[in-house]
């Protein structure tokens, strides 16, 4: 009864087609972007010193954090008695929103006006894992598909030969399990599939040795042959997924490189990007994202690792910090620069975030060159450009200590219901019964924040 309930929610012309499969019915109304690139920071920025500056930190930089900032609040590492920090940073107003931005974000100063940032934004979680599963899934714990699952089964693809949701990855620290780009309950043909930059483009993708590609088409289509027959006898809707993987395995045989050789771009692209063929780079990574939307990738995502800045010799605020600007500022932004000048922002979206930010207490050795920060899910900032959110704005506001969200705040959930109202999408409409329950990415809450849209 099962898989009679899931064939019914696709289109039987495209259940057992190579290309993934969509809803019926979705969207559910003119959608304003096509593609996604989520460019997830993961372990933390910190939103005081990048996005958020506080004159009340730098006047009371050194005193005990008051009381009622932290009352009923939990830390994950650091105590309630721990003292405030300024930023050691200069901020300076950009764009016409007058945004302050740190002196560690040049690049990103000359695209103010084109970017819209949510100085409200806030989760629940503090600690990693289930703070990026929270970013990603909608819930804390593992087994729940990712934003990307839900968007391949919701929308599918406009691809024949690349996947819907691919993920790239770079940098070093907290580790990232898979659980962030899984399918969970979702039919497996609809989790992220990742993509190196560096080597095979794709584990397990190429021939065996010996094997030309007219000998594995042949035994791919013994395997498909068997694969019906099962299915005709079980209808397992995890079977057509199957066909489908091989399927898509096989032309990604001769796509994935294609797309994957960054060389032949332009040198005035290579200049933009900062980007260095061969190597494995957010730089590399950010180019690549633009040429797989180009292909008709619904949803690229970039992780770059490294923001986990709690003070001391292996991550603070002063080194590190700046060392993860010199990586990311350039490259995010001619991402937005050279999809604009492609005609293709308006229909991609780009969104810049981590999982949380940081305290404004200290945590770390005193040494100022060692400093470093908590995390800080109650009040940070995020940004986004392109595809349909109004450009040159700025959201909310947290309080004069940058702890809490106290202005037009918008939560996970409200940030996955807009998402999705940009591609067409009524978050309470896209639905996947398991186990006796509706599940959705947006669980049982989320807003439209309609003041962040075009």
């Amino acid at each position: 009864m099962g898989a009679l309930a899931l064939g019914s929610l696709f289109d039987p012309k495209s259940l057992m087609a190579s290309e993934t499969p969509r809803i019926l019915g979705i969207p559910h109304f003119a959608p304003k972007a096509k593609n996604i690139i989520y460019l997830f920071q993961s372990g933390g920025p910190s939103h005081l010193d990048l996005f958020d500056p506080k004159p009340e930190l730098a006047k009371r930089d050194g005193q005990q954090v008051p009381e009622e900032l932290v009352k009923n609040i939990r830390l994950a590492q650091i105590g309630k008695n721990s003292k405030l920090l300024a930023s050691p940073y200069k901020f300076s107003q950009c764009g016409k929103s007058g945004m302050w931005l740190s002196e560690l974000l040049p690049q990103l100063k000359t695209i103010a006006d084109d970017v819209c940032f949510v100085q409200s934004f806030y989760s629940e979680a503090f600690n990693h894992d289930p703070a990026t599963l929270f970013m990603n899934t909608g819930a804390q714990l593992a087994g729940r598909p990712a934003m990307g699952s839900w968007f391949s089964y919701g929308l599918g693809s406009e691809s024949k030969n690349l996947p819907t949701f691919v993920v790239l990855m770079t940098g070093v620290g907290q580790p990232l399990t898979n659980a962030s780009w899984g399918s969970g309950f979702l039919p497996t043909i609809h989790q992220g599939v990742t993509l190196r930059s560096q080597g095979d483009p794709v584990l397990y993708v190429g021939n065996p040795e010996g094997m030309g590609t007219q000998r594995r088409r042949q035994a791919l289509d013994v395997i498909k042959a068997l694969n019906q027959a099962r299915y005709d006898v079980l209808h397992d809707p995890e079977i057509t997924t199957r066909i489908a993987s091989y399927e898509m395995a096989y032309r990604m045989q001769t796509s994935v490189p294609e797309v994957m050789d960054i060389s032949k771009e332009s040198p005035s692209t290579h200049e933009l990007f900062g980007t260095t063929p061969g190597r494995a780079s957010f730089a590399n990574n950010c180019l690549l994202a633009r040429r797989l939307v180009e292909r008709g990738v619904r949803f690229v995502q970039l992780y770059h690792r490294g923001w986990d800045h709690h003070g001391g010799p292996d991550g603070n605020l002063v080194f590190d910090l700046k060392k993860r600007c010199a990586e990311t500022d350039q490259p995010a932004v001619a991402l937005v620069k050279d999809l604009k000048q492609r005609g293709l922002l308006d229909e991609t979206l780009v969104l810049w975030g981590g999982e949380f930010g940081r305290t404004p207490m200290m945590q770390g050795a005193l040494r100022s060159d060692q400093i470093g920060r908590d995390h800080h899910p109650h009040g940070y900032t995020i940004w986004m450009a392109g595809g349909g959110i109004k450009p040159g704005i700025v959201h909310g506001k947290t309080d004069e200590f940058g702890f809490h969200a106290v202005e037009k705040k918008v939560h996970v959930h409200d940030l996955h219901a807009t998402i999705l109202h940009l591609f067409g999408v009524e978050h309470t409409k896209l639905v996947y019964r398991f186990q006796g329950r509706d599940y959705r990415l947006t669980d049982v809450h989320g807003e439209v924040v309609k003041g962040i849209l075009a």
